[in-house]
């Protein structure tokens, strides 16, 4: 197995400050690397578990931080920071980019080969990202078909895989048209993968909790998921052989 080192990066954005986690592979080269968002609640031991994958397979990851250091567990907590925030693409980019530039700064990172990732909100940042023009090299997303400033979206330059499942009321089939539609004006390089039976947030596992109608674990589709991730950056950033 590739030995992974973890550090906890502290960088400050949106007036708070963010804890994230940096994963490194093997080795001392530069690597590629992936900027990886958070569901709504925030940081969790899921996506810094999912960051130490994308080392494993060779990356230089970073799981970004949503609410400084915080996880918000309660829906209405999530529910009142992370709709104001999905209203404001500015503040979805700016939250981005300081997680990208502390990404960049990491001598490990080859700052011209990053690839998004995200999941919900962290998905819809790494697609303002996108639009705002940041020269990523893919964008993956899962339950994050957010529309944005159509006339920015063309600057999307890189293909974007997006994922979903089919009876997320979150993400319903009127939301997925007005992504395509899109992504088409755009003439973005777009596929868009719907889960047959998932909820909104399948890939995450369950938690202690409340139930939250429409939000339901499906753990093939997850694993399904996680593999067309992996897929598109084999794709579209793929790793050389460490040195």
């Amino acid at each position: 197995m590739t030995t992974v080192t973890t550090h906890t990066v502290d960088y400050p954005a949106d007036g708070l400050a963010m804890v994230g986690h940096l994963a490194l592979p093997a080795g001392t080269d530069r690597r590629p690397a992936v900027l990886l968002g958070p569901e709504g609640p925030g940081l969790s031991d899921v996506e810094r578990r999912r960051a130490d994958a994308l080392a494993e397979l060779g990356y230089v990851a970073l799981a970004f931080d949503l609410h400084g250091g915080r996880l918000l567990s309660a829906p209405e907590d999530m529910l009142a920071r992370c709709l104001p925030l999905l209203a404001d693409p500015d503040r979805m980019r700016n939250i981005g980019h300081a997680a990208l530039d502390v990404l960049r700064a990491e001598p490990r990172t080859d700052p011209d080969r990053i690839a998004a990732v995200g999941y919900g909100t962290g998905g819809a940042i790494g697609l303002e990202l996108g639009r705002d023009g940041v020269g990523f090299r893919a964008i993956g997303t899962v339950n994050a078909l957010t529309t944005g400033r159509p006339e920015e979206t063309a600057r999307i330059r890189c293909p974007v895989w997006a994922g979903v499942g089919s009876e997320d009321p979150i993400m319903p089939p009127a939301q997925r048209d007005a992504f395509t539609a899109e992504m088409r004006a755009a003439g973005v390089d777009w596929r868009l993968v719907v889960y047959g039976g998932a909820l909104h947030a399948f890939h995450h596992p369950p938690t202690d909790g409340p139930v939250v109608p429409g939000v339901g674990h499906h753990p093939r589709h997850a694993q399904r998921a996680w593999r067309d991730i992996v897929g598109l950056l084999a794709e579209c950033l793929p790793v050389t052989p460490a040195r």
